[in-house]
């Protein structure tokens, strides 16, 4: 018996991405938000690793959001190539 209510606040950019994502599997806000739970319950944690980024990483990151300094390939086989120089 489903009988308790979760009230979440989300930005709606955020919201919009995540529901389309989840239309194309097929699977409703609520579904996720119940997998989510009792994934939580079953792993007595988060279903995933969660850690805070270096300081490296958090300005990659701060700078792929801006488009600064991004590569783009035509291919794997491309990127791999220019990662051997």
């Amino acid at each position: 018996m489903k009988t308790s209510v979760v009230h979440a606040r989300i930005e709606p950019q955020t919201k919009q991405k995540a529901e389309e994502v989840l239309r194309k599997l097929g699977v409703t806000p609520t579904e996720a938000i119940r997998i989510f739970y009792r994934q939580i319950s079953l792993r007595g944690g988060l279903p995933f690793a969660v850690a805070i980024p270096n300081k490296l990483t958090a300005s990659t990151l701060k700078k792929s959001r801006r488009g600064e300094d991004i590569q783009e390939f035509e291919s794997l086989e491309a990127m791999f190539k220019d990662w051997e120089k």
